[in-house]
């Protein structure tokens, strides 16, 4: 575990040790308003698949709206892969956890499911890195979400690329993206599980 890293600084560095050359990398988005400055930032910089695997999502109408915002982002060049709605494979991955807070062991588990999806079709397909856009978020855990794709990089023989893209105003930068390109700013990250947790559901 990397305690109080800079993990933007650890991504530059990264990317500045290897000169012009451009890396593959598979970058998960977890939705347009959150790839928006990621792809901004690093579109000139890595040749970029972005990669919609999130069956945390809910209900399908939900998950759909989602993935259609992504053709509002295409001022930047990047390919796209998208994978079927599997809300199933979350809801077996998270089972028995359902009782958790917002930030907790439940979105650890999410978080690796989809963290590690992403290092396997990495590792098929021959990318240089993999990376998530879920940093972006000033509620999402960056220590926990780079430490989680650290092991699996390790696991599955892929770099995984160290960010905090809500870092120098990055989460300020998305939210002025989303304003200039009219993208959808949905209102709670994904799953919806517990009411009134900010996940979409009025208390109970």
């Amino acid at each position: 575990m990397l305690e109080h890293m800079n993990y933007h600084e650890m991504m530059e560095k990264t990317l500045a040790s290897l000169g012009e050359k451009k890396p593959r990398l598979l970058l998960h988005a977890c939705c347009a308003p959150c790839a928006s400055w990621p792809l901004e930032l690093l579109s000139g910089r890595c040749d970029i698949t972005v990669y919609y695997y999130n069956p945390n999502i809910m209900p399908l109408e939900e998950y759909e709206k989602r993935l259609g915002q992504f053709e509002k982002l295409r001022r930047f060049p990047f390919r796209f892969l998208a994978e079927p709605w599997d809300n199933e494979t979350y809801l077996a991955a998270v089972r028995g956890r359902e009782g958790d807070p917002e930030g907790g062991g439940r979105c650890s588990l999410c978080f690796r499911l989809r963290l590690e999806r992403t290092a396997r079709k990495a590792k098929e397909e021959g990318y240089d890195f993999f990376a998530t856009t879920l940093t972006v978020s000033p509620h999402k855990n960056a220590q926990v979400i780079n430490d989680i794709g650290a092991e699996l990089g390790q696991q599955w023989g892929v770099p995984w690329l160290y960010s905090d893209f809500k870092k120098r105003e990055g989460y300020k930068r998305s939210i002025e993206l989303c304003r200039e390109l009219d993208i959808y700013r949905q209102d709670y990250c994904g799953c919806r599980l517990l009411p009134g947790k900010g996940n979409g559901l009025p208390d109970a």
